[in-house]
C-alpha cells in the first residue's frame, strides 16, 4: 500500500497560522540599548517540566545561554573548558578546577560547594537525569576543586558534564521540590520570567563573566504547531523559528532556512534470530533491494542524506575514518514472508515503510506492513515479533559520543537491541570502544564497532535526518547545532 504524499499547504494555510501568532511577540519591547534589538524565537516544544535542569528541558536553558556546565563540547565531541579551566583523571576519580570570577544571576558566586550541590542534585535525583542513566557518581569539594567519582573508572566524565541536564545553578535553584532556573543561572542571559507553557524572558546578563551578550535580551514563545512556526518566520513575527517542518520549507524564502544535519538515523532493523531473516544472505537480499536515495527524495523531499553508515554528517570523523565493509552476498527471497513494523510518531516513518513495502516486493519478499502508535508497538518491537522494524533512531546521546547508542542496539544484553543481534565479534568491537579513552583513539574504536555491525546486516541505515531552522534576515550569529544544544548566543543579534 502507498500511503499518499504529503502535500504542501498553500500560502493562505501560512497567513491564517500567522493569525495564530499575532501579537504573540507584542507584549515585548523590540528596542535595546543601542546594541541591536530583542531577539523573538518561535519555539517547537513548550517545557514538559517546569523548565527543570534535570528534564530534557534543560536543552531550552542551553539554548537560551542561560544555564552553563563545567564543560562543552568540540565539532568532534571532544571536551573543552567552560565553568571549569581544566581536569585530570586518577582512576575512578576525576579533578576538576573551577574558574575564579564567575557570578550567579542572583549575585552570588560560583564556587566548588556551588558545583558540587548541583551534581549532587542530579545524581540523587529520582528519575536521574538521563545522563547519569546507570552512572553511579559522586562530587565532592576540595578548596577551588571539584573530585567527581564514579562507582566504575569512566573514561568519558568530561563529556557527560557537559550535558544541560547538569548545569550549574545557583542555590536559589534548589529551594523547593522542584529546581527552578529562573534568575540563577551563569550565562549570558539571564532568565528573568516564565509564562507556564507559552513564552519565557531573558535579559542580557552584563556581569557575565565572558564575552558581552550582543542583544539585549530575549522573548521566546512556544509554538508546538509547525504550520504556526513557518508563518511566524514568513510574516516577521519571529527573528529565529526551531524545527521548521518539510512540507513548510518549500514555502519560505530559501535564503531563510538552514538545514542542519542531525545525529539522527532512519534504520531498517532486521531481526537476525527468527523468521526469514536468521538467514544472512536474505538479510542482505533486503539491504541491496533498499533505495535510500527514492526515500529521501520521495519522502523527505530532499531534505535528509542517504546514509554512508549508521553515524552521519553530523559526526563528520567518521565518514574521514570510515573504511569498506565486507558483507554476506545476497540470496534469492523466493517469496519469504516478513512483517515491517514501524509507529506513527514521527509522520515520515509510516511513508517510508510503504516505500520499503513496495521495494522489497520487487526484490521477491512479500511483505506486510503493521503501523501503531510507538506507545503501543514498543514491547513488541523490543521482543523481536517483527521480522523488520523501521527506526528514527539518535546515535549521539547526552555524552555526544556514539559508543551508548551504538552498544544499546546491538550488543547482545543491549537494552535496545531490536535487530535480536548477538554476535561475539560484534560484542567485542562493542566492549573496545566503550572503554577506549576520549580522543581519536575513540573514535577509531566506534567506526570499527560500525564496521562489526554492518557486516552483519543487522540494520540497514538508509538516511540521516535533518532539522530545518528559520533565521530572519536581519539575524546574525545564530547557531545552527547538530546536538540542539546551542541556538542564541552571546554573539547572536537583530540588526
Amino acid at each position: 500500500m502507498r500511503l499518499p504524499a504529503r502535500r504542501l499547504l498553500p500560502a493562505i494555510a501560512l497567513t491564517a497560522a500567522s493569525a495564530l501568532l499575532t501579537g504573540c511577540f507584542s507584549g515585548a519591547s523590540t528596542e535595546g540599548d543601542g546594541d541591536g534589538r530583542r531577539i523573538r524565537v518561535a519555539m517547537m516544544q513548550p517545557p514538559r517540566s517546569g523548565l527543570s535542569p534535570l528534564s530534557d528541558d534543560a536543552f531550552k536553558l542551553s539554548r537560551w545561554s542561560t544555564a552553563e556546565t563545567l564543560v562543552t563540547l568540540d565539532a568532534d565531541g571532544d571536551a573543552e573548558p567552560a565553568l571549569a579551566t581544566k581536569w585530570t583523571q586518577s582512576g575512578r576519580s576525576w579533578t576538576f578546577e573551577i574558574r575564579d570570577g564567575v557570578t550567579f544571576h542572583d549575585g552570588t558566586e560560583l564556587d566548588a560547594k556551588a558545583v558540587v550541590r548541583s551534581l549532587t542534585r542530579a545524581a540523587t535525583a529520582s528519575p536521574k537525569p538521563r545522563i547519569l542513566d546507570g552512572v553511579d557518581l559522586t562530587a565532592e569539594a576540595h578548596q577551588d576543586t571539584v573530585v567527581v567519582t564514579t562507582a566504575a573508572e569512566d573514561p568519558l566524565v568530561p563529556q557527560r558534564l557537559s550535558s544541560p541536564q547538569l548545569s550549574i545553578l545557583a542555590a536559589k535553584a534548589y529551594a523547593g521540590k522542584t529546581v527552578n532556573p529562573v534568575g540563577a543561572g551563569t550565562g549570558p542571559f539571564e532568565l528573568v520570567s516564565v509564562d507556564g507553557t507559552s513564552a519565557a524572558t531573558l535579559d542580557r546578563y552584563d556581569a557575565y563573566w565572558g564575552d558581552k551578550a550582543k542583544s539585549p535580551g530575549i522573548d521566546v514563545k512556544f509554538v508546538p504547531d509547525g504550520t504556526a512556526r513557518a508563518a511566524a518566520l514568513r510574516s516577521g513575527e519571529a527573528d529565529i523559528v526551531e524545527a521548521v517542518p518539510v512540507s513548510q520549507a518549500a514555502l519560505l524564502d530559501q535564503d531563510l532556512i538552514t538545514e542542519v544535519p542531525m545525529p539522527r538515523t532512519n534504520t531498517l532493523y532486521l531481526n537476525t534470530s527468527d523468521g526469514p531473516f536468521k538467514n544472512p544472505s536474505l538479510r542482505a537480499a533486503a539491504r541491496e533491494a533498499v533505495d535510500a536515495e527514492s526515500i529521501v527524495k520521495g519522502v523527505y523531499e530532499g531534505r535528509a542524506d542517504v546514509a554512508e553508515g549508521l553515524l552521519g554528517p553530523a559526526l563528520p570523523w567518521a565518514a574521514e575514518l570510515r573504511a569498506p565493509v565486507s558483507r554476506a552476498k545476497a540470496g534469492k527471497p523466493s517469496g519469504a514472508t516478513i512483517t515491517i513494523g514501524t509507529f506513527t510518531d514521527r509522520a515520515e516513518l509510516p511513508e517510508v515503510a510503504a516505500t520499503l513495502q513496495q521495494q522489497l516486493q520487487k526484490a521477491g519478499f512479500r511483505v506486510k506492513l503493521e503501523v501503531r502508535e510507538y506507545a503501543n508497538i514498543e514491547s513488541d518491537a523490543l521482543a523481536g515479533r517483527f521480522d523488520a522494524f523501521v527506526l528514527s533512531r539518535a546515535t549521539v546521546l547526552d555524552s555526544g559520543d556514539p559508543a551508548a547508542y551504538l552498544y544499546s542496539d546491538f550488543a547482545s544484553d543491549g537494552s535496545f537491541n531490536l535487530s535480536q543481534l548477538a554476535d561475539p565479534d560484534v560484542d567485542k568491537a562493542l566492549q573496545k570502544a566503550g572503554g577506549a579513552r576520549a580522543g581519536a583513539d575513540r573514535r577509531k574504536a566506534v567506526v570499527a564497532a560500525e564496521a562489526a555491525v554492518l557486516a552483519t546486516d543487522a540494520a540497514v541505515p538508509m538516511l540521516h535526518e535533518r532539522v530545518i531552522q528559520g533565521d530572519a534576515s536581519s539575524v546574525a550569529g545564530a547557531a545552527h547545532d547538530p546536538r540542539e544544544r546551542e541556538l542564541v548566543t552571546a554573539d547572536t543579534y537583530v540588526k
